[in-house]
């Protein structure tokens, strides 16, 4: 599974690419005309995720949420309302 990391700084986004075997690309935000407004990404293959987020922090980038992760299920609801006083 492939994640994608993101950096403001393209120094950054090499910096980890060269560390853990990326590669770097450009990233967009939808609705985005400004070049310079755009993130670095670089697409890692499957790496350690505690050298990942250590790398992260340091450099302070942020994962993009995968699509093969299911979301957590929701909390069962409450059968009956919730008395406060009796």
């Amino acid at each position: 599974m492939e994640l994608i990391a993101y950096f403001w700084e393209r120094d950054d986004a090499t910096a980890v690419a060269e560390r853990l075997g990326g590669e770097v690309r450009r990233g967009r935000f939808h609705g985005e005309d400004d070049d310079e407004d755009h993130p670095w990404g670089v697409v890692l293959p499957d790496v350690d995720r505690t050298d990942l987020e250590e790398l992260l922090a340091e450099h302070d980038g942020w994962l993009e949420p995968s699509d093969d992760v299911a979301p957590a299920p929701a909390p069962p609801l409450p059968s009956e309302p919730k008395r406060f006083k009796r």
